[in-house]
């Protein structure tokens, strides 16, 4: 980063504390007009899509699985989704809750990891998480205490941590006993009372908090009886309502020069997944603690903060514990069995699926020949929807603060890109094929 005495030049080469390789770029000139303003991305692409091509039904939630280390149950869950969907298998009601004691385990992860980690040193002014460890110890011990709960709910349900063993079509290969569960919903709901002295901890520094507006699109899963999660219509903020499979039509994927990610609008310029934008979209679903917590931390529907996106996470994590311990009162009231996943009957199809992953929607789409494998696939990855609109951000903002000294501009447009939790490298499905003729299109 240079200065001189009115031009300013940003140059964040990868951003710390997200997962994945990012860049800032910004340029001020002698005049303060901003000439250069670019969120980059340029990360090697992936393979998933081509990866499963020709593989059996049975294998292809284990392999996607891989395609993100902190969102690999999300991942599976949408994958089976659409080999169910494919392949005509029904799930009974015992599986459904389970799956979502499933992603409300990685929600709770995720967000853990992000709230406390990643964006808290940057509300306390520090660079990162280490040095809370002197001055702010116990509410630390705190938060690590909740994201090792997360991870034990995670492993109790899924089989580990990471990467589930236990999820498959049609069903588990093996469920908790009865004896898992009443002790996890005991851990739970105990933890409502540390929980809470997080959201004071955040509530306590939301002064940090930058303030800055940009009304955008915002698209998630809507349930008329259910913040949603694992099930659920296609809805937004500015659009009808529409199913999974029509996901297409939503995400209008698209390629930039500075991006190996590609972007997504659909009828604004760009929209924002994750989870302010459940928040706006389902808020009034949340919990009574949950509902409480947005309170407390100053969080209203609509909101078009972008900063605000980890104050719902903290929010979404009351939200998933409370919705834990109901899903636990129902599965021990009504008891756990071993039971068989459905049967399969191999025939030619095609499927969707769409699951609220912690950093937004994600939806996985197959096509299934008759001998159950694989002939198409597509992955789109909630960061690789919000890329553009973090580059409509941080072009709204950057003219706002201009005239603040260069680091003020690159921490404000760090936390700004952070508060995304964006996972850059599991978003990168494209190649520079430049020198092959094609044509990039061009941001307006």
């Amino acid at each position: 980063m240079s200065e001189t005495t009115a031009a300013k030049k940003i140059d964040v080469h990868y951003l710390t504390r997200v997962e994945g390789h990012g860049n800032i770029v910004v340029e001020i000139d002698p005049a303060g007009v901003v000439q250069t303003c670019r969120w980059e991305v340029p990360e090697a692409p992936r393979f998933f899509e081509a990866m499963i091509l020709g593989k059996r039904f049975d294998v292809i939630h284990q392999i996607t699985s891989r395609i993100c280390g902190i969102c690999s149950i999300g991942h599976q869950l949408a994958s089976l989704q659409a080999t169910e969907e494919a392949l005509g298998i029904r799930i009974s009601r015992q599986t459904t809750l389970l799956r979502k004691l499933a992603i409300h385990g990685e929600n709770l992860q995720s967000h853990y990891l992000h709230v406390g980690y990643l964006a808290l040193p940057d509300y306390l002014g520090v660079g990162s998480v280490i040095p809370l460890a002197s001055t702010h110890k116990k509410e630390l011990t705190t938060l690590i205490g909740l994201r090792r709960l997360s991870n034990e709910f995670s492993q109790a349900i899924c089989g580990r941590t990471t990467h589930p063993q236990r999820l498959c079509p049609g069903g588990f290969h093996k469920v908790p006993t009865l004896d898992e569960l009443k002790a996890l919903r005991k851990r739970l709901n105990d933890s409502l009372k540390a929980l809470d002295a997080v959201v004071d901890l955040v509530a306590s520094v939301a002064g940090a908090i930058p303030d800055f507006t940009r009304e955008t699109e915002y698209v998630g899963l809507v349930h008329p009886g259910e913040y949603p999660l694992l099930w659920g219509q296609v809805g937004t903020s500015q659009d009808q309502s529409r199913p999974a499979s029509e996901y297409l039509n939503l995400t209008n994927e698209y390629l930039v020069p500075q991006s190996t990610a590609k972007w997504s609008r659909n009828q604004a310029k760009s929209y924002m997944v994750g989870a302010l934008a459940r928040f706006n979209l389902n808020h009034g679903l949340l919990h009574p603690g949950a509902k409480k917590a947005a309170d407390k931390l100053g969080l209203k529907a609509p909101c078009h903060n972008p900063y605000f996106i980890t104050v719902a996470q903290l929010v979404e994590c009351v939200h998933s514990t409370e919705d834990s311990v109901r899903i636990l009162d129902e599965l021990i009231k009504t008891g756990v069995r071993p039971e068989a996943p459905a049967p399969v009957r191999l025939q030619a199809g095609k499927g969707v699926g769409a699951v609220e992953v912690p950093r937004g929607i994600l939806f996985h789409s197959y096509e299934y020949d008759d001998q159950g494998r694989i002939c198409h696939a597509d992955c789109v990855i909630p960061t690789n929807q919000n890329h553009a609109n973090i580059q409509y951000d941080m072009a709204a903002i950057t003219p706002l603060i201009k005239d603040e000294p260069a680091e003020s501009i690159e921490l404000k447009l760090s936390m700004l890109v952070r508060a995304y939790d964006p996972c850059i490298s599991c978003s990168t499905h494209c190649l520079d094929l430049a020198d092959r003729g094609v044509v990039w299109r061009k941001v307006d």
